[in-house]
């Protein structure tokens, strides 16, 4: 089945996927950009606009440090991989360290060095990979995949090309990325009529044999093809615009026209593609609808929930067409995802709830996530709820109070609280205390749920009737501000 793991892909490519196993493989890593990246939901239903959420997607820095150091070795020294890495690699990896010493872009090139290899290893003899760059650190890129897949299995540098606003004051603007097009063998597969394109010299509405021509010494009469031409390695491509319906307000966010190029070109019906990066779900998307099988890898959660609600959208569902594997399926690994990896356990709770993630910090606490719901007393905006996530041991009143200060700060409808451990009496009676939402009708002013509750078919929850979708792209401002 369609697959969509949570976790980090060097670790879901060496203990799921099996070797000659994959297809094609599409990969849109972090740049080493050196930025923090943001993702800003802001709902929108006609003319009744809710809070706006901002979170963070990703932070594409990278320090050399104990992490990096392991990667590094296990690398040349071949416990970190499935298969032990070729000498070339190993060699090259060491002249990076000699040239670059311990820096950034060194650490960035070992992380991803061991998941190249492993991404080799489950591609058939057949497949192609595509791996997504910007000039940041595309040279040291060609050179690492030269060295994992071989020079004599490069076959295209592709770029794209975009325009876009603004220009820096000592320079040219930069309006493309790369994409490095490696096979694993010589016998790949690609399929050129599937993505031929207009021819566009001129007068190439003439049919005579003269506008043609023959070569010297060749009596073939050259003619178009019927299908148009096979482009370039240059691709001419919009990158989504603020108002684009596929814009989701993910922050790397790829237009599906590219992805579809690339799908087509280089796999077919029934065949099994991979994005081990697969970020808000381009590459799944456009995939699912080509009729191409599919794996998802993703290290957030936040990225697998985006996913799961987009394919949502066109009725592909969990549990009939694809799978989550690495989601919390019982109290157990609930409390093990708290303790690991607290962050993607709020995300985790907040989504159960269908509701968006934040990380906007108050003079109280976090708010960790946002319900937005058309609130028919009020003309200008929607009504908003609030969720506060505790992923400890422990449990308090002092927790509803709290969230009681919260949702007055915020001027909140309603809140929710989410604990590991079952509420305390005296938390119940905080609760009770204060009563109902004035303007959504019977809903509680406070309503608390436990980790377990949210494994319930009918999670035991009261909402507003109009609760608006999560994940609505963002609306299109001068400057974008959070209204906390």
């Amino acid at each position: 089945m369609n697959t969509l793991y949570f976790g980090d892909n060097l670790d879901i490519l060496r203990n799921k996927i099996p070797s000659d196993y994959v297809d094609l493989i599409y990969l849109d890593p972090p740049f080493q950009s050196g930025k923090s990246y943001n993702i800003i939901f802001q709902p929108q239903i006609n003319k009744i606009r809710g809070t706006t959420a901002q979170i963070k997607t990703f932070k594409d820095t990278w320090q050399w440090g104990e992490e990096a150091e392991e990667e590094y070795h296990g690398l040349i020294t071949g416990t970190i991989t499935t298969e032990k890495p070729t000498q070339k690699l190993v060699e090259f990896v060491k002249a990076m360290r000699g040239y670059l010493g311990e820096c950034p872009m060194l650490a960035y090139l070992s992380m991803m060095a061991p998941r190249l290899v492993e991404m080799r290893r489950v591609m058939k003899k057949t497949g192609s990979i595509y791996l997504h760059c910007d000039p940041t650190a595309s040279h040291y890129l060609k050179l690492l995949m030269d060295a994992v897949f071989g020079v004599r299995n490069f076959q295209n540098e592709i770029v794209w090309c975009y325009r876009g606003g603004g220009a820096p004051k000592a320079g040219f603007g930069k309006r493309h990325d790369v994409i490095f097009r490696y096979s694993k063998t010589s016998e790949f597969f690609f399929y050129p009529d599937a993505v031929r394109v207009p021819y566009e010299a001129e007068g190439i509405g003439r049919t005579d044999d003269a506008m043609w021509g023959k070569h010297k010494g060749v009596s073939t009469i050259y003619k178009p093809h019927p299908l148009g031409k096979v482009p370039e390695d240059w691709w001419p491509m919009n990158i989504l615009n603020a108002n684009d319906p596929e814009r989701l307000g993910y922050p790397t966010q790829k237009p599906e026209t590219l992805l579809k190029r690339i799908i087509l070109a280089s796999s077919n019906d029934g065949h099994l593609v991979l994005d081990p990066f697969c970020g808000c779900g381009t590459t799944i998307a456009v995939a699912q609808g080509y009729g191409r099988n599919w794996i998802g890898i993703d290290v957030t959660y936040l990225a697998i929930d985006i996913i799961k609600k987009r394919l949502e959208k066109s009725g592909i569902r969990e549990g009939i067409h694809f799978e989550i594997d690495g989601d919390p399926t019982d109290l157990y690994s609930a409390e093990k995802l708290a303790r690991q990896k607290p962050f993607q356990f709020q995300v985790w709770c907040v989504s159960k709830l269908d509701a968006t993630p934040s990380e906007t910090k108050t003079a109280d606490q976090g708010i960790d996530g946002i319900i937005n719901f058309i609130d028919a007393t009020k003309t200008t905006k929607a009504g908003i709820g609030i969720i506060q996530v505790k992923g400890t041991q422990s449990v308090n009143p002092d927790m509803v109070r709290s969230l009681k200060g919260t949702i007055k700060s915020q001027n909140a409808d309603f809140g929710i609280l989410i604990t590991l451990k079952k509420p305390t009496q005296g938390m119940i009676t905080e609760a009770v205390k204060e009563g109902y939402s004035e303007s959504a009708k019977k809903v509680p002013k406070i309503q608390l749920l436990t980790v377990e509750d949210l494994f319930s078919k009918a999670i035991p929850v009261i909402l507003p009737s109009q609760i608006l979708p999560p994940y609505k792209k963002p609306e299109v401002k001068k400057e974008q501000r959070t209204l906390f």
